[in-house]
């Protein structure tokens, strides 16, 4: 369970990332990295398959029930990482 913070719903739509894909990341991640700057936040990464293998990064505050998703992006940094 999660809810997503309006900047995150707003780029779900503008980045047409599929909202299965959200789900699938924060429920089985291939990894989760802490934020380097809030302490708060946890980042989740997942290859998806169906988008080339790109990496999925999900940001997410570990502190709310539910989690609060703070950010969603294909990060092109993780290409070929994962």
């Amino acid at each position: 369970e999660y809810q997503l913070s309006d900047h995150a719903a707003k780029r779900i739509l503008e980045r047409k990332i599929d909202i299965a894909w959200i789900e699938q990341t924060l429920s089985a991640p291939d990894r989760q990295e802490p934020d380097a700057i809030d302490p708060h936040s946890t980042h989740a990464l997942k290859r998806i398959v169906e988008q080339d293998n790109r990496v999925l990064r999900v940001v997410y505050n570990t502190t709310t029930a539910p989690v609060r998703v703070i950010s969603v992006f294909f990060d092109r940094r993780m290409k070929g990482k994962l």
